[in-house]
């Protein structure tokens, strides 16, 4: 770990919404290679799980692939293994942000071989796969209960890593405690972030299977739009996951300042001559 100097690229102060995105967009650069080929690759896997689900179900594949259709509800289970599938990715991505937060908070860059150890796969695993599973459960019961999954336990891998928690369980019920906070700023934040990256990938997606149909169309290769379209989602997809996972490392951080006087520790840490990343670590 080398150090750059005490002025990191994410404020060490409490934040808009909008420095919130700015801070995790320039977390994001950072990190982008190992970042971007981890959210490639899961998001990949996931297209490939999705086609397969996809034709089980005999489901016409539109633009985003969902048919929604009052009289058939095959696509549901579909969506679900969608959104649980996202769940997981973000948080796996999320925990490798997490690592990767706190350095940069203070100022120290990380090594690529260094980031991956700190990010604690295994906890890390046990959590997304817990977060999959609830994302599945509350799309299957109506939907509703995406929105409280996604707001309020995303944080758990990210506190994971940069809190050190012992047990990964405790690291979702700090997640739950601290999306609730004034008046549930963090949950809305993490929707906010979800909803502005939605919007990106659609435009990204969409435009990419758009430009894949017009090459299609002109040269008459239709096997290609086959392939076509899960690699331009996969793309589109890799690249908000990992911005959404930098989001919410970025975003625990903030309200860590905001709620726990993270600033204040980690300034007191540093005029007593300690390493100001002791304040970062919340075991209990």
């Amino acid at each position: 770990m080398r150090v750059d100097g005490e002025t990191g690229i994410i404020p060490l102060r409490a934040m808009t919404a909008g420095e919130i995105l700015d801070a995790a967009v320039a977390l994001l650069r950072r990190h982008a290679a190992p970042l971007l080929t981890l959210a490639l690759t899961l998001a990949a896997v996931e297209q490939l799980m999705l086609s397969r689900l996809r034709t089980f179900a005999a489901l016409d594949p539109p633009l985003y692939y969902w048919r929604i259709n009052s009289e058939d509800i095959d696509w549901v289970p579909v969506v679900a293994a969608g959104l649980a599938s996202e769940a997981f990715i973000i948080a796996m991505l999320g925990a490798v942000a997490g690592a990767a937060a706190g350095p940069a908070l203070l100022g120290r860059r990380l090594r690529n071989r260094e980031l991956f150890a700190r990010a604690r796969p295994l906890p890390a695993l046990l959590l997304a796969v817990t977060l999959a599973a609830l994302t599945f459960g509350a799309t299957v019961a109506g939907f509703l209960g995406v929105i409280f999954v996604y707001g309020l336990a995303g944080l758990a891998t990210v506190v994971l890593t940069v809190d050190r928690t012992a047990n990964p369980f405790t690291a979702m019920g700090r997640a739950i405690g601290r999306c609730t906070r004034n008046g549930m700023r963090g949950a809305f934040l993490r929707l906010l972030g979800y909803a502005v990256w939605l919007a990106i990938r659609l435009a990204l997606g969409s435009g990419w299977v758009i430009a894949a149909s017009t090459v299609t169309s002109v040269a008459g290769w239709t096997w290609w739009l086959d392939w076509a379209v899960p690699i331009a989602w996969a793309m589109a997809n890799a690249v908000a996951y990992a911005a959404l996972a930098c989001l919410d490392a970025v975003l625990l951080l903030e309200i860590r300042v905001r709620t726990e006087g993270l600033d204040i520790s980690v300034n007191r840490a540093r005029s007593l001559g300690r390493d100001p990343a002791t304040a970062l670590v919340v075991r209990r």
